[in-house]
Formats: C-alpha cells, sequence, structure tokens
C-alpha cells in the first residue's frame, strides 16, 4: 500500500485516527500521502472562521471523493466533496474549530484506496460553540441564501469563489437548533452537475467556498438546507 516516500506512519500521531479510519473511511485501504495536501494557519486567530484549502492536484483524474474532518471538534466532519471531470481536486472552505485539533483530508481514487493529508491547527477555542455572528444582524432572514462570487482566469481555466449568507447553526448554542447548509450542486449553464459537496455544521457561518474549473463558462450554484431552503445562483 505504501512506498518509502508515503508511509503509513502517521505524520500528526493521534489516539483518534482509528476510529475516524472506521467510522468515516470504513476501514478501507489507505496511505498517509503527502501529495494531499491540507493548508490551514498554525494558530486560528479566529476559531469561528478558519480557512483551509484542500489539495489533490497532483493525483489528478483518479480522484473520485474527498472527505475532511477535525478530529477533535465536537462535530467533526466538514465536507464530503465529489469533483466531476470539468472540476479539478482543489477546494477552499472555511470551518470552525473548537480546540488545537489534527485535521484530515481522505482521497478516495479510483483503485479504492483513500489517500490521507494531515495538518495540525492550534487554537484558543471556543469557535463551535461561540453564538452567531449573523444572527445579531438585522434582517439578516431577508438575505439568507445571497450569493456573492465571481470567476477568475487561470491559464485555461478559472478559479471560481462564493460566499452565502447562511447562519449555519450547529446546534451547539443553546436554544438555537442545527439550520445548515448540507447540500451544494456545481452546475454548467445546461444543468449538467460538475461537483456535489455535503456540507456539516463545522463549516463556518456565511460559507465561504472555492473551486478549480476546467475552462471558462456560466456557471451556477444550486444550495439546500437541512430545512428545505433552496437557493441558486449563477455565476458568470
Amino acid at each position: 500500500m505504501a512506498d518509502d516516500s508515503r508511509g503509513n506512519a502517521d505524520p500528526v500521531p493521534s489516539v483518534m485516527w482509528a476510529f475516524y479510519h472506521k467510522q468515516l473511511l470504513g476501514q478501507g485501504a489507505f496511505v498517509f500521502d503527502e501529495r494531499v495536501k491540507l493548508l490551514a494557519p498554525p494558530f486560528a486567530e479566529d476559531a469561528r472562521q478558519v480557512p483551509l484549502e484542500i489539495d489533490a492536484r497532483a493525483l489528478g483524474a483518479e480522484v473520485v471523493r474527498i472527505i475532511a474532518w477535525a478530529e477533535l471538534n465536537p462535530l467533526p466532519r466538514i465536507v464530503d466533496f465529489e469533483p466531476g471531470p470539468g472540476v479539478l481536486p482543489w477546494l477552499s472552505i472555511r470551518i470552525r474549530i473548537e480546540q488545537a485539533t489534527p485535521l484530515r483530508a481522505a482521497v478516495l481514487t479510483r483503485d479504492g484506496t483513500w489517500h490521507v493529508g494531515s495538518a495540525l491547527i492550534d487554537a484558543a477555542g471556543g469557535g463551535c460553540t461561540a453564538p452567531s455572528v449573523v444572527r445579531t444582524q438585522p434582517g439578516w432572514e431577508e438575505h439568507l441564501g445571497e450569493v456573492l462570487g465571481g470567476r477568475y482566469p487561470r491559464g485555461a481555466g478559472d478559479r471560481l469563489r462564493v460566499e452565502v449568507a447562511h447562519p449555519m447553526d450547529n446546534g451547539l448554542v443553546s436554544g438555537i437548533p442545527e439550520f445548515f447548509i448540507d447540500h451544494v450542486e456545481l452546475q454548467d449553464a445546461q444543468g449538467q452537475v460538475l461537483a456535489t459537496l455535503a456540507l456539516y455544521p463545522a463549516v463556518s457561518e456565511n460559507p465561504n467556498l472555492g473551486f478549480d474549473l476546467q475552462g471558462h463558462g456560466l456557471t451556477r450554484l444550486v444550495l439546500q438546507d437541512n430545512s428545505g431552503n433552496r437557493f441558486e445562483a449563477a455565476v458568470p
């Protein structure tokens, strides 16, 4: 399963790895692989908005699925991403961190192997249990689901960046139930699905997402939250 450059020694030793290997990866074949890069700040200055970049472009078209989680978060799962042929296996996102934790991204390739990238992040804590900033803003409900974003040329393709207005309540704040975007589809102008994402409550409020697309042209974003609200936006 492993060679000299991608050994099975955990690069960020954690007592939780065996648990998540079973719970999220079904104890599937895996290798800790430096080609899967997780880029995050060494210290989370704002534990409610931590930038995270997952880069599996070194594995190319072999990638079929990417799962990410924060091992010591009370709600660990971050995203489940399935990039289609027109989308590179790269994703940027902002997340909540409750305490210092290992971060993982497991990338499934066509041969059935999970390639696991790892990082450590330190934090003062409390990002998952802090009250929503969105809910303190008057009239926030009127802007629910609004999408801001654009496409930025990068050689033969584009980088797409979007921000979606949503509180992404995780259910850990007293009196406020879970209320979060849980499904995202990226579509082309004809409505063909380019990529799908499942989002989880570890994602920051007002989710900020970035994708690398092959080619140019209109893109549509279709989102749904766990209360059944559906939002759509075109990103030219």
